[in-house]
């Protein structure tokens, strides 16, 4: 029987809200933007942006990064976490978006339930690095300036209740050495600023974060807090060798709102992953020193919930012995 045309335009209608064409999901049908909440050039910054440009091409649409500073990674994180869950928006997360943030408590809207994990795509010990011509080449040749002259050695960290600030109070707990730790918010770009122009003779960050630094021949590591040496910088003796007990390092982690639909979720799980197996990205982070490790989707959520519950166990130990 054949249906009149009224009818026939009903039915038509009906067949977008019933979802049926294949270009109902379709992803993506615009521009996909990720967020970066520090300040252009520095460590996150560069290999989020890297790792993009290759996935871009996987996915077969435009990504573009955008760098949304302020508030420990908080406001840019913010923006992803209020953006519609539709997968045009990404965030890239770190410790202290993970870590400082929740754990100072000082936004109420802030909460990680928020977010949907797509993939953690580095994860590295930070590091201690000096200026080539500082006076403290070695980890005890520091020790020692600290302990003779207490808060004489100026240290660039990152934020206050940072990874790096983390490390140094730990440090100067387990060896009596005394610093004046200087915050630089902003990541490892204001870092590098205070190291080259003399305002600090050493930080603390990633060497991968330094590695411009560290191949021009303007910076080296003096130890990096771990229990294996890094591949790239083989010369950099560990914490566990140096007899402490000290760990820390950061990690990039991309996440989109929560409730974002499945099938934008995967696309962007499978654009970044085939980027991150890639040979030019493998390559580029192993010559920069940075350790790449993935980890997707559910277990990419629990590695970050139980990241977290631990970093706030060793920060009451440290809060109570001060």
């Amino acid at each position: 029987m054949t249906l009149p045309a009224h009818r026939l335009v009903a039915v038509a209608a009906l067949v977008p809200l019933l979802g049926l064409p294949a270009a109902a999901h379709e992803f993506p049908s615009e521009d996909v933007r990720v967020v970066v909440p520090w300040g252009a050039g520095g460590g996150t910054d560069a290999i989020v942006r890297k790792i993009t440009t290759l996935a871009e091409d996987e996915l077969g649409g435009t990504i573009y990064v955008e760098n949304v500073e302020g508030g420990a990674s908080a406001t840019g994180i913010m923006e992803v976490m209020n953006a519609d869950a539709d997968g045009y928006t990404v965030g890239a997360l770190t410790y202290d978006s993970v870590v400082t943030v929740p754990r100072q408590g000082l936004l109420a809207s802030y909460s990680l339930d928020k977010l949907d994990p797509i993939a953690r795509i580095t994860s590295e010990p930070d590091a201690i690095i000096v200026a080539d011509d500082a006076p403290y080449q070695t980890l005890d040749a520091l020790v020692e300036a600290g302990t003779s002259n207490p808060g004489e050695v100026r240290v660039g960290i990152q934020n206050i209740g940072s990874r790096t600030h983390l490390a140094m109070i730990q440090l100067q707990e387990m060896t009596g050495a005394e610093f004046d730790l200087i915050a630089y918010p902003g990541g490892a770009a204001p870092q590098k600023e205070a190291l080259l122009s003399g305002e600090v003779d050493v930080v603390v960050t990633s060497l991968g974060d330094f590695a411009p630094l560290i191949q021009a021949g303007d910076a080296k590591g003096i130890v990096e807090f771990s229990t294996t040496r890094n591949p790239t910088y083989s010369d950099v003796p560990t914490t566990s060798e140096a007899g402490l007990d000290l760990q820390v390092g950061s990690f990039i982690l991309l996440a989109v709102p929560a409730g974002t639909p499945e099938h934008a979720r995967d696309a962007l799980t499978d654009a970044y992953e085939a980027a991150f197996e890639s040979e030019e990205f493998q390559s580029w982070v192993a010559n920069i020193g940075v350790t790449p490790s993935w980890l997707a989707g559910e277990e990419a959520r629990s590695w970050m919930e139980a990241t977290q519950s631990e970093l706030f166990a060793v920060m009451d130990e440290v809060e109570k012995g001060n």
